[in-house]
């Protein structure tokens, strides 16, 4: 599925993929770069002829850090920065590791999973 990016606000148009279940990236048409973070203007060569990829959700954990929570509050977790195979670097977390789980280098495959009535993408080990 692809579609011109015509809307003014791109972030959100991201938003509705991912709560339709679809993880898209936008893809430059003019020099065939992927872009992340949703934009109205390619950050590589300034063309606004931007449209909307299935993103293949394959990646690897870049970097990882734990972020301290009290148990009542819903216990640590994590926020990692994935470099995914298109090209491009996000933030999210792994889920399904414990704290003292070293995933930095390991492959991962996302998942869209449902959280205070918005979809969100976090990544599973491969």
């Amino acid at each position: 599925m692809t579609a011109n990016i015509t809307e003014s606000n791109p972030l959100q148009t991201w938003q509705n993929f991912l709560d339709e279940g679809l993880f898209q990236l936008q893809q430059c048409q003019a020099c065939d770069q992927y872009v992340f973070y949703p934009r109205v203007l390619c950050p590589h060569c300034g063309s606004q002829n931007l449209t909307w990829k299935q993103a293949s959700g394959l990646g690897t954990v870049y970097s990882m850090t734990m972020v301290a929570r009290r148990a009542n509050q819903g216990g640590p977790y994590n926020v990692a920065l994935i470099d995914l195979d298109e090209g491009v670097r996000l933030m999210s977390r792994v889920e399904g590791i414990r704290s003292s789980d070293n995933v930095i280098g390991m492959r991962v495959k996302h998942k869209i999973i449902s959280q205070t009535d918005q979809a969100v993408l976090v990544f599973t080990v491969l």
